[in-house]
């Protein structure tokens, strides 16, 4: 039976650790259900990893959708959490929808991930209003590499950690069930 959002809030509640892993294809997504993972994304860093680009700004949804599928082929058990690549949540809220409605429906998976804190909750309240769950993402956020200078540590001054925190509780408050936190000072 496959693990859901529930599933991993109750996790939360009962203080067990909960991992997730990324897979990109039905061998890992395999062997990672086999292992016993409650969690896998499937992460637009395809593009660097699996797809020969130098950042995640290629990636197209339609990449996504094909990867999602074979791991969900692969994986019957995880909770599946498919990447919104660069410019799929970025235009209108009603394209992200229609994007975020396509992973689900057309890939399979039970929940998107998507990069951004205070400027992109309106968008995630309205993807969670549409019944689709969002897991959000701050700190280094990959599809910014441009705005951000390079891949490096985010959150390293008090001003910068300010907004972190802000961004962070932003998704909360938009109905986030996750936040991915990239590359940030443990503190």
């Amino acid at each position: 039976m496959r693990i859901t959002i529930r599933d991993v809030q109750a996790m939360k509640s009962r203080g067990e650790r909960i991992s997730m892993f990324t897979a990109y294809e039905y061998t890992t997504a395999k062997l990672l259900d086999r292992a016993g993972v409650p969690m896998l994304l499937v992460g637009d860093s395809l593009g660097m990893t699996v797809l020969g680009y130098n950042s995640t700004i290629p990636v197209t949804l339609d990449d996504m959708v094909h990867h999602v599928k074979a791991v969900m082929r692969g994986a019957p058990r995880p909770l599946v959490v498919g990447d919104m690549p660069f410019m799929t949540f970025q235009v209108s809220e009603s394209q992200t929808v229609a994007n975020a409605r396509r992973l689900l429906q057309v890939g399979g998976c039970q929940a998107v991930k998507l990069e951004g804190g205070v400027r992109v909750a309106s968008t995630v309240k309205r993807l969670v209003e549409a019944g689709i769950p969002v897991m959000g993402h701050i700190g280094l956020t990959p599809q910014s590499v441009n705005e951000l200078g390079g891949y490096r540590a985010q959150g390293k001054t008090a001003e910068a950690a300010t907004r972190l925190l802000l961004d962070a509780q932003a998704l909360e408050e938009a109905g986030v069930f996750a936040v991915v936190l990239e590359c940030i000072p443990t503190p």
